[in-house]
């Protein structure tokens, strides 16, 4: 097992290279998806989910990818897992790219990934279905009321496509 870690390792690396080796703003438009995508920019669909907006951004995500990472990769597999992670975050991150036509922000961070894990697991467990839907609402809506900048739609996208794939048994 040891897809999850290898994981956090190349998130906690990006987060060096962003914050402390380059400009961060430069390597934040460059590899986040924003509306250097139209222009053609394609690779953003895969990186936005390695960036982070700060390092408490970059731990809790990290936090909640280890505890659920871990415990999917163990019941799909390695290769499984990292096809549900990667696919699944390329699939919310084009479909985050709805509320682009709509504002210019800057998308980053891998919450959209590990939603599709939570989205996954919700369909496997249906005892803690409503829980995980519950917990997924909480961190997409309860920092807007705090003013925090938050991708909540790319949250609610990756978990209807964990749930989707759950569903369809997609990697089972």
């Amino acid at each position: 097992m040891l897809t999850t870690p290898v994981l956090i390792a190349i998130n906690c690396v990006v987060y060096f290279l962003e914050y402390y080796v380059y400009n961060s703003d430069v390597f934040g438009m460059y590899f986040g998806l924003n509306e250097l995508f139209f222009l053609g920019a394609y690779w953003q669909l895969l990186t936005t989910m390695f960036l982070h907006g700060s390092l408490m951004h970059l731990l809790m995500n990290m936090a909640v990818l280890y505890q659920f990472g871990m415990i999917l990769e163990r019941y799909l597999g390695g290769f499984k897992f990292i096809l549900l992670y990667i696919g699944g975050g390329i699939v919310t991150s084009l479909l985050s790219l709805s509320y682009l036509a709509f504002a210019n922000v800057n998308l980053v961070g891998a919450s959209g990934a590990i939603c599709v894990l939570l989205g996954f697991m919700a369909n496997l467990d249906r005892y803690n279905r409503k829980g995980l839907f519950i917990a997924v609402i909480l961190m997409s809506f309860a920092p807007l009321l705090l003013g925090a900048n938050i991708a909540w739609y790319a949250h609610i996208f990756g978990f209807g496509i964990g749930y989707l794939f759950g569903f369809l048994k997609v990697f089972r």
